[in-house]
């Protein structure tokens, strides 16, 4: 069972809104005809079949929510969600996710395309200023991509992956907000493209808005950084292909997406095709005394976020660009239903696994209210945390992590 829950949730609020009562349509409406054809002519890609649309309030939204959280996801799948964030030291252990998640979501929802309707839907009260226009845009540069594409089969594709989900939503929604950007300098009498200024503004733009809701502003980094990325490191990946393919990129990243978020942070790596390699994850002592609540990957933009939250930004962005792969599993006892993560990186030298080994030792210390060591070599990191025994040992260029343990690990 991969470890789908927060990618999931925001598909299916992002992406897949459902058929709700529709009131009195903005009158902004009546320049969709205007903007498909704008945004044909900067991808080359035409609408087959007209786009409806309708309107929605924030009552509806949230019962919306609710009610497609409870259909879709079990309370294992979210229990176990949270179990892997909580130890991975993501998010605190009181951190309730789904909850935290629809009232996310509910503050700064504004326009949706659902892919499975084929229909656009903003928030009622939408005026007719810039930005529910250009919110317009990116809600239809989704209808563009989905008529070609087809986003649900996309999406479903990609969640044979954690990290690959990942990048396919940065890839959806990346180019959205590229081609909204293209779209404004286009209406401008600029190029159909984004220039370089814009693109600097588009991404302050993106990470300081979102910092004006409240309940953003007090949710964990990686909760913060798993709603910005797809907006603005997929922003910068789209440009980046498209300075090296043109209109074929609108194409070439669906029909190839990235595999990994690495490729997105590094879109050199997805145009040379270098994929993650992802190593297995540490045996435990009694392996059958254990059953597998959640397994898959992690990726760049996890371990990214994790270091820079218990070091330094710069540290964690330096340190991780160097990861080769990476797996995890969230195991829990028969028994007594204890939980115990096990995970592994690989990393592209021996120096750069020892640089993250030393790196987490940071991690321990701020993730856990009390962590004792009892052991503390060049190539192990061994002791006792908030969530039971703990093993991270270097094996080459790879590192090992056992975490939550009964009894001292060796």
């Amino acid at each position: 069972m991969k470890r789908q829950l927060t990618r999931r949730i925001l598909l299916l609020i992002l992406l897949l809104v459902a058929l709700l009562h529709a009131a009195d349509p903005p009158p902004f409406f009546s320049e969709i005809g205007t903007i498909e054809a704008g945004l044909s002519s900067i991808t080359g890609l035409r609408f087959t079949r007209p786009v409806p649309y309708g309107v929605l309030n924030k009552d509806q939204l949230r019962l919306f929510l609710e009610e497609r959280i409870k259909k879709a996801l079990k309370p294992a799948d979210i229990r176990a969600e949270e179990l892997t964030l909580q130890m991975l030291g993501l998010i605190p252990s009181d951190f309730d996710l789904r909850q935290n998640t629809v009232d996310l979501l509910t503050e700064q929802a504004a326009a949706f395309y659902d892919y499975n309707k084929k229909k656009l839907f903003v928030l009622e009260g939408a005026g007719g200023g810039l930005e529910e226009r250009t919110a317009l845009v990116h809600e239809l540069a989704h209808a563009l991509a989905d008529q070609h594409f087809h986003l649900g089969k996309y999406i479903r594709e990609g969640a044979r992956s954690d990290d690959g989900s990942t990048a396919r939503l940065a890839v959806m929604e990346g180019q959205a907000t590229w081609l909204m950007a293209a779209y404004l300098s286009k209406q401008d009498g600029g190029p159909a493209e984004v220039p370089d200024r814009m693109l600097e503004l588009m991404t302050e733009s993106i990470q300081s808005s979102a910092r004006e809701y409240p309940v953003f502003s007090k949710a964990p980094l990686y909760i913060r950084e798993s709603l910005v990325f797809p907006y603005a490191s997929g922003m910068l990946f789209q440009n980046a292909v498209f300075r090296k393919l043109g209109r074929d990129s609108f194409s070439e990243v669906f029909t190839h997406p990235p595999t990994s978020t690495q490729q997105i942070l590094h879109p050199e790596l997805y145009l040379a095709h270098h994929a993650p390699t992802n190593p297995p994850t540490p045996r435990v002592p009694d392996p059958h005394a254990f059953r597998t609540l959640a397994d898959g990957n992690l990726g760049e933009f996890d371990y990214r976020v994790l270091l820079s939250q218990y070091s330094s930004d710069d540290e964690g962005k330096a340190a991780a660009a160097h990861l080769a792969g990476s797996s995890y599993a969230l195991l829990e006892h028969k028994h007594d239903k204890s939980p115990v993560l096990v995970y592994a990186s690989t990393w592209d030298s021996e120096q750069s696994a020892r640089q993250y080994f030393e790196l987490y030792g940071k991690v321990l210390r701020g993730k856990w209210k009390t962590v004792e060591f009892e052991s503390q070599t060049p190539s192990e990191l061994a002791g006792h945390g908030d969530s039971g025994y703990f093993r991270t040992w270097v094996d080459g260029a790879t590192v090992n992590h056992i975490e939550g343990w009964k009894s001292p690990l060796h």
